[in-house]
């Protein structure tokens, strides 16, 4: 047996009661990398100080994809973000199809997604691509489901981010492909993964329903580790979930899943 994937974990999601760079210590400990969401909502320098290799952090603040206002608003707080995400060693800097606001619901909601919000949607991602380049930082952007946790997000499906960040096809824009969010959504994760395979930055598994750690629900965690690992992927793998118990043995469970 062995360990192949670069593992991480939300800090948000566990320990909640305690202080976030305490959290971020834990997890290091503990032979974990870290995950975070918003950067204002931290202290930065205590973060920076607790000894943790930060996986990934939310890549912006405000802003959107598909219309000239939002993309010009993305583009500058993805910016400014990214100065905190090399202060503190971020590998990558996540996008979303529109910010989310309270509860991760979408704060300018799109149920229909035309022809020219593609166009610009793709437009955007290019000119992250220079930003990217310019900050020498990486980007991805996260598929979310629809139906439970994140409804009338543009560009949400797992098929939908692939065609973007395959369209633009830059090695500074990759996929977070977040197996929580397909299973809900779309099913059919081993062949998503496969698909998606050459573009994706980061993996996060939560199990469904619940959104805890691997084991607690209906995926099989272990034939997914297998599997990305015959298709020679050796890249992050994030537990973005909730402990449902003792988040250290849930941490545990999830190392053990994703050991082939």
């Amino acid at each position: 047996m062995q360990q192949p994937f670069v593992l991480a974990a939300c800090a948000e999601m566990i320990w909640r009661d305690r202080p976030i760079e305490w959290r971020a210590a834990c997890l290091a400990e503990m032979g974990f990398q870290v995950g975070l969401w918003n950067w204002p909502d931290h202290d930065v320098n205590a973060l920076e100080r607790s000894g943790a290799t930060f996986s990934i952090m939310n890549g912006y603040l405000t802003g959107r994809l598909a219309d000239d206002e939002g993309a010009d608003e993305l583009l500058r707080s993805a910016r400014e973000t990214a100065q905190v995400g090399k202060h503190l060693g971020v590998a990558r800097l996540n996008l979303h199809g529109t910010g989310l606001g309270p509860g991760g619901l979408p704060a300018r909601p799109a149920e229909i997604v035309t022809g020219a919000m593609w166009l610009k949607a793709r437009d955007t991602l290019c000119r992250i691509v220079e930003l990217a380049e310019e900050e020498n930082v990486v980007f991805t952007l996260e598929n979310l489901n629809l139906s439970v946790d994140h409804p009338g997000t543009p560009f949400g499906r797992a098929a939908d981010t692939l065609a973007l960040v395959s369209s633009v096809n830059h090695p500074r824009l990759r996929l977070n492909l977040d197996l929580y969010h397909v299973q809900i959504g779309e099913g059919n994760l081993i062949e998503t993964c496969r698909a998606c395979l050459p573009w994706i930055g980061e993996v996060q598994v939560a199990d469904v329903p619940g959104r805890c750690e691997p084991g607690t629900g209906e995926i099989n965690y272990h034939a997914i580790a297998r599997a990305l690992f015959e298709m020679g992927y050796r890249g992050p793998v994030g537990m973005e979930a909730f402990a449902k118990g003792d988040p250290a043995v849930a941490l545990e469970a999830f190392r053990a899943a994703f050991t082939v």
